[in-house]
């Protein structure tokens, strides 16, 4: 049996009436007085107030408490309470990403089957993939597809193809990656979404096709992909759109995949296909490479040993596009060294088209996103000619 201090109460209660603006950590201490006495009232408000409030802070272990009180607050909303679902969701998202954030990965997994028994599954599906668990997020990624929960858009299709192609069943991958493909064919020819993200879309396509040896199916989105560019290069983009780097670097970090490490749950990966989804410690694991890859790269210079210097020169440019790479200021300036200097060690190898091939291809896809699409289109064209011509 709840005591019920009744001066609290009543305190919480003048606060909330006052004509002074409480702060966000008086609120808080208000709702959960005043929750006790009117949990149908006043659970929904704690829980909002609990979550703005950790917006404030800057201590994870702060963030962690508050999450976690938000989360049991918002289970206590009695079932079919308007926007019970929603707080819910927010409630443990929140405190899946504070565990998450101090390296709780039992604990943290534990809150995302949590969400996905309430019908948000994509943080289960990001945390199964970083663990190496491909067919099992990918099954999420087709159980969520089948009911309806997530809209067929680029994220989420791409998401689900990543973890399929994960798992191995690269068939299934690019049956849904087609899906995909086949629907922004549509858009692009109504002017519905940009030339630019066709053309990531087809190459990306023709990486999954020739990793598979499915060479005329490769060949196929190259020419494509192609006409594409010698379109922009002609003419550029029919409409103006806002900000589409991320189109373009979760694709180009997808792509990079199989030279990491594999994932486990010992050693977890970013969910490679996600743009917003990678816990925090992981990405932050991910980016702490850098040194290490920095000092290798100095080693093979060194050594002249030029294709191991040509693919680590690719990791570290991945890591550079996840560190900063949907920032607009300025990113042709800042990504354009990553990219020549690429196929400037990949023209030094003698008779290695597939490494230089890869390396135009990078850079031409970069040059796209930087809307400079007449010397992406000379980059892929000669890509092109060599792929065909091996």
């Amino acid at each position: 049996m709840v005591t019920i201090d009744h001066d609290a109460v009543l305190r919480a209660r003048v606060l909330l009436l006052g004509s002074g603006q409480p702060s966000r950590a008086e609120l808080v201490g208000a709702y959960r007085v005043l929750a006790e006495v009117s949990p149908q009232a006043y659970m929904p408000k704690l829980v909002d107030a609990l979550l703005a409030l950790r917006h404030e802070s800057r201590d994870p272990k702060v963030d962690l408490a508050l999450a976690a009180e938000a989360s049991r607050a918002a289970r206590r909303i009695e079932a079919g309470a308007p926007n019970r679902a929603e707080r819910l969701h927010r409630a443990l998202d929140a405190h899946q990403a504070s565990l998450f954030v101090l390296g709780h990965r039992a604990e943290g997994r534990a809150i995302c089957e949590e969400l996905a028994e309430s019908g948000r599954s994509e943080p289960l599906a990001s945390v199964l993939a970083e663990e190496g668990y491909f067919r099992e997020a990918a099954e999420l990624d087709e159980e969520a597809a089948r009911i309806g929960i997530q809209e067929h858009s680029f994220w989420n299709m791409v998401r689900w193809a990543a973890n399929l192609e994960g798992a191995g069943l690269h068939d299934a991958a690019s049956a849904v990656f087609s899906e995909l493909l086949e629907k922004t064919r549509r858009k692009a020819a109504e002017q519905r979404t940009a030339l630019a993200i066709l053309t990531w879309e087809l190459v990306h396509f023709s990486r999954m096709r020739e990793n598979v040896g499915d060479e005329a199916s490769a060949a196929a989105a190259r020419r494509e992909a192609l006409s594409v560019l010698e379109e922009l290069a002609t003419t550029g983009e029919p409409k103006d759109w806002s900000c589409i780097l991320a189109w373009w670097r979760t694709l180009f970090v997808l792509s990079g995949r199989a030279a990491e490490p594999a994932a486990s749950p010992e050693s977890p990966m970013p969910p490679f296909g996600t743009e917003l989804r990678w816990s925090r410690n992981v990405r932050d694991g991910f980016l702490g490479m850098l040194p290490g890859l920095e000092a290798e790269a100095a080693k093979l210079r060194e050594a002249d040993r030029l294709p191991e210097l040509v693919d680590i020169q690719r990791r570290i440019g991945i890591r550079a596009a996840v560190r900063e790479g949907d920032h607009p200021y300025l990113f042709e300036d800042r990504f354009t060294p990553y990219f020549d200097e690429g196929v400037t060690l990949a023209r030094r190898l003698p008779d290695n088209h597939a490494r230089l091939a890869r390396a135009l291809t990078d850079r031409s896809m970069f040059l796209v996103a930087a809307r400079s699409f007449q010397p992406a289109h000379a980059d892929f064209a000669e890509a092109v000619a060599l792929l065909h011509d091996r």
